[in-house]
């Protein structure tokens, strides 16, 4: 079984064109994207995925992606005030 997608070709023709118009647009987009995944795959030691289509590698990455935010706002706001602002 295929499954088929729609695509607007408008949509991609259009950014076609604004890609190369704005080199320094896509260069910061790809640091601030990239940042997340790669400090995971580093500290988190999360590699390639172990399974298969877009509904199990969604599974398998969620609990890293948990892992990651709760780290991240520990850091950000420490545990006291993380408690704290629990209800």
């Amino acid at each position: 079984m295929r499954i088929t997608r729609w695509v607007d070709e408008q949509l991609l023709e259009d950014m076609q064109r604004r890609v190369p118009a704005q080199p320094e647009k896509v260069k910061r987009r790809k640091c601030i994207v990239e940042r997340p995944f790669g400090t995971i795959k580093h500290s988190i030691n999360q590699g390639h995925f172990l399974t298969r289509r877009l509904p199990n590698v969604r599974s398998e990455m969620s609990p890293t992606v948990l892992a990651y935010n709760i780290k991240r706002v520990l850091k950000i706001l420490g545990v006291k005030n993380l408690l704290a602002a629990l209800p």
